[in-house]
């Protein structure tokens, strides 16, 4: 396999990318100058030294290993409400609707409403020691599941409903997920401030 094809490969790999798309980023570099390349090469080795997740919650974020995140350590967050969502761009975006003052859980992924091994789709085990944590050391009272509605989303909701169960009874837990505010079909990740308030608010 030549180069553009070996490059080509890893484009495709990036989400919603495919072989006319992972072509095109490999056209484009090739036609740049090779010290915008270098740089490139940098940045993607400097993100993989800074950048880590949070032992908490699992957001990436600028950090030294092993360290809790901004919002994990802060005295002024919430942290008897959990809100559990798919991807750190959900979390971005929730943040900056500033309706949200509480914990966050990057569940990492959604269930396949068919598969045998969901443990290697999100994170079962991490969510479920972070709970149990939470409610060991801050009186957790509330967990919220925030995932895109669709039929994925609404599979993993019903999915972790189940599987918290046992936390739920352990700890006099209120488990809830999104209200009427996000419509069927919407992504969590590009709904307006105005629409998670609401979706919040209407929690049930």
């Amino acid at each position: 396999m030549n180069p553009i094809d070996k490059l080509t490969e890893y484009f495709k790999e990036f989400p919603g990318i495919g072989e006319r798309q992972a072509k095109r980023f490999v056209y484009f570099l090739l036609h740049k100058n090779p010290t915008y390349v270098k740089e490139l090469g940098d940045k993607i080795i400097d993100l993989k030294n800074t950048i880590h997740q949070c032992p908490s919650c699992f957001l990436f974020f600028q950090s030294k290993q092993d360290q809790l995140c901004d919002n994990c350590s802060n005295t002024k967050t919430d942290k008897t409400s959990l809100l559990i969502v798919e991807k750190d761009a959900d979390y971005e975006n929730i943040r900056r609707s500033k309706n949200y003052n509480g914990l966050y859980f990057i569940l990492g992924g959604l269930v396949p409403i068919v598969t045998k091994d969901t443990p290697t789709f999100v994170r079962t085990k991490e969510l479920l020691r972070n709970i149990d944590n939470q409610s060991n050391q801050n009186n957790l009272k509330e967990v919220i599941i925030a995932l895109s509605l669709n039929p994925q989303g609404e599979h993993t909701d019903m999915y972790l409903r189940e599987l918290l169960i046992p936390l739920k009874d352990k700890y006099d837990l209120n488990i809830v997920s999104l209200g009427r505010g996000l419509s069927t079909g919407t992504e969590l990740e590009y709904s307006d401030s105005e629409t998670i308030k609401n979706a919040l608010r209407n929690r049930a």
